[in-house]
């Protein structure tokens, strides 16, 4: 049967796979990787055999019509990121989006996704919430702050660690030293950290303790 499944994939911690997300990979005729190599040591673990195809930000837009033969023409694949759920922050919007115009059924399933842990531990009002992936490098950065800095919910961020030092301190100045804000790392991993505080003193943290891995920031939304 011709269809997208969308699995996502441990972010760190191999057991938070799912059963069905076990089962789903080992059935489909396909599978499209953002990461083959990464991915590879993922199946392997699991043993998982299936045809495993590149696909990543960077040739998403010349593959998409490719896959959407293949899967017109009867044949299952899965989406995996390197780790989460793809098109959050991965690559995948676009290949559902051409899934949907064509007619070809999308199975998304449940599983992890490094935000919802954050925020759930951030301490943080959960009720609602604004995710915003990575900011900008350069271009449009300022406007976005500016922006959110009137928001009232809370507000949940993804960030390399060496670019956390620089974004707390654009949140020193766009929101207020003052301001709570939560930073995970290495989310279900073996040296987990969630640093707690105002924007001032977990950038001062951050300065003085340069952070690794993997980086979700949820910041307290204006009063």
């Amino acid at each position: 049967m011709n269809k997208l499944y969308i699995v996502p994939t441990p972010i760190g911690n191999l057991e938070d796979i799912t059963l069905r997300a076990i089962k789903v990979l080992k059935e489909v005729d396909l599978i499209l990787a953002e990461d083959t190599r990464t991915s590879g040591k993922l199946l392997k673990h699991f043993e998982i055999s299936t045809q495993m195809q590149s696909h990543h930000m960077h040739n998403e837009h010349k593959t998409v019509d490719a896959i959407i033969q293949k899967l017109k023409s009867g044949i299952s694949i899965a989406l995996i990121s390197d780790a989460g759920t793809p098109a959050i922050s991965d690559p995948g919007f676009l290949l559902i989006r051409a899934c949907v115009e064509h007619n070809i059924e999308v199975d998304c399933l449940p599983g992890a996704t490094a935000f919802v842990p954050a925020l759930v531990n951030s301490g943080l009002p959960n009720d609602k919430f604004v995710f915003e992936g990575f900011l900008p490098v350069k271009k449009g950065r300022q406007t976005i702050l500016k922006l959110l800095s009137e928001e009232t919910r809370t507000i949940i961020f993804y960030e390399s660690p060496h670019k956390l030092v620089k974004t707390l301190t654009n949140f020193c100045e766009y929101f207020g030293e003052n301001r709570q804000v939560s930073v995970s790392r290495e989310l279900t991993k073996l040296y987990e950290e969630t640093i707690r505080g105002t924007v001032k003193e977990v950038l001062e943290h951050y300065t003085n303790k340069p952070p690794k891995g993997e980086i979700v920031i949820v910041v307290a939304g204006r009063k």
